[in-house]
């Protein structure tokens, strides 16, 4: 059996026309008009799926075929024609259907439109339907977007360790990793542990990326992340996907610019190659989003300082839930109102207050301020958070004892400022938020195969 999949026909019916072909896949649908009937068949190659025709007179198991439920598999075999009249392009006239498997009554994902939160409790099934296989297939797009933006530029990708035996955030919210035996009662020291410390598992592939980078130049990492806080907003998990690019010789506006020519560029890239799920996007989950993707590509993203933004957001205090005052972070009420209100656009907030960002941003002369900078984005806020990094060593530690870390645990971070260290700069993108903005659904939950939250890793 030499299957045709759905996206090379897709590609170039014409070719296909009048041949007899053999196709493959899941039933999405079925219509029985008593002597003819018709088949929606999906094989996960492409969005769109196949109209295969059903003939009583030409099928000996036609009743079989027309009792399918949503779900089976089957194999067809049958001549390709053309249907410029009707409403899809062309169609399969079956000779022969082949049953693989057949669902029963229990399958849980039926025609009529099943909630999101019941098709969280069915991850494993949930891309065979038509939104959660756009979603999947636009994370796909984008992925392989961001890998050959950064290949185009020249950086190098970078596979960075998963379990580290530090806090690059410095924020305590971590997994621990232990061999410790839990059912025998007796406890491990960390030296005894396998790893011989304490190891967690990597909230961040910074602290790494910036070793690789001042000996490359420019890198990126590209993985999954972990943070332990018990949080169940729409915007958090416990597990995400991460890209951090760091870049040697990069200042914080050289930053800025990286940031927003890759945004666009995945943007246009998910024109190009996943128009028919944008437009299912824009059509059922939220009404304009092509438009607003469209004005994210063709905008000049905003540049304001922090010390413009509180003075912008104080003028409407009144109507804020959380007020603003200079030494505050920018809640997500108020990066909205940035994005949508006022500049109506993507907006870059840079110069932060030392104490509200991380011991490795680089300290400003004013010594209040850090060369810290986040991307907002009307929809969600917060996308892109970035800093130019803390070169020098008397600084850097400096900042490590008044944040009471351990220095012991940042050594060879605090060596690569005594050994060729160099100005750089690196941003962060949690790449499950940048697929709810692409796509417009409004639940971190729905854009990742299998979402790990607070009581939540049942697969």
């Amino acid at each position: 059996m030499k299957k045709i999949d759905l996206l090379k026909i897709a590609n170039d019916p014409k070719s296909f026309d009048g041949k007899n072909i053999t196709v493959g896949g899941w039933v999405r649908s079925v219509r029985d008009m008593k002597t003819f009937g018709f088949v929606d068949l999906n094989d996960g190659t492409t969005f769109k799926g196949l109209q295969v025709v059903l003939n009583a007179d030409k099928l000996a198991n036609y009743a079989d075929v027309t009792r399918l439920n949503t779900g089976s598999s089957v194999i067809c075999h049958g001549v390709l024609k053309l249907t410029p009249s009707a409403k899809q392009p062309y169609e399969l006239d079956a000779t022969e259907v082949e049953i693989l498997s057949q669902t029963d009554t229990t399958y849980p994902i039926q025609k009529k439109r099943t909630s999101l939160e019941v098709l969280r409790e069915q991850a494993y099934l949930r891309p065979r339907t038509n939104l959660f296989n756009a979603v999947f297939r636009v994370r796909s797009e984008a992925s392989f977007a961001l890998h050959k933006f950064f290949n185009d530029k020249g950086f190098v990708y970078v596979h960075a360790p998963i379990l580290t035996s530090s806090d690059c955030e410095g924020a305590g919210e971590l997994f621990r990793v232990s061999t410790q035996d839990i059912y025998s009662g007796k406890k491990l020291k960390p030296e005894d542990e396998l790893l011989g410390g304490k190891v967690f598992l990597s909230p961040s592939c910074q602290l790494e990326g910036e070793a690789f980078a001042l000996a490359f130049g420019n890198i990126y990492t590209f993985g999954p992340s972990f943070r332990a806080e018990n949080s169940n907003t729409v915007k958090h998990m416990n597990e995400f996907w991460h890209i951090e690019p760091e870049m040697a010789f990069y200042e914080l506006f050289d930053d800025m610019d990286i940031m927003e020519e890759m945004v666009k560029f995945v943007i246009n890239r998910l024109f190009e190659k996943c128009k028919d799920e944008l437009e299912m996007f824009d059509s059922f989950v939220e009404p304009g989003l092509i438009a607003k993707l469209r004005n994210v590509a063709e905008s000049e993203f905003a540049r304001i300082t922090y010390d413009t933004a509180i003075e912008e957001l104080s003028k409407n205090n009144k109507n804020f839930e959380f007020k603003v005052k200079w030494g505050c972070d920018i809640q997500t009420e108020h990066e909205k109102y940035l994005t949508e209100v006022i500049y109506k656009r993507p907006v870059f907030v840079y110069n932060y207050p030392k104490d509200i960002k991380a011991f490795y941003m680089r300290l400003n002369d004013d010594n209040k301020t850090v060369k810290a900078t986040d991307l907002l984005v009307p929809g969600i806020g917060e996308l892109c958070g970035a800093s130019e990094r803390e070169e020098r060593y008397d600084v850097l530690i400096d900042r490590i004892h008044e944040l009471g870390l351990r220095e012991e645990d940042y050594w060879w971070f605090l060596n690569l400022r005594k050994f060729g260290s160099v100005k750089h700069s690196g941003f962060g993108m949690g790449f499950d938020r940048f697929m709810m903005y692409v796509t417009g659904m409004k639940n971190i939950r729905d854009v990742i195969p299998f979402p790990r939250t607070p009581k939540n890793c049942k697969y």
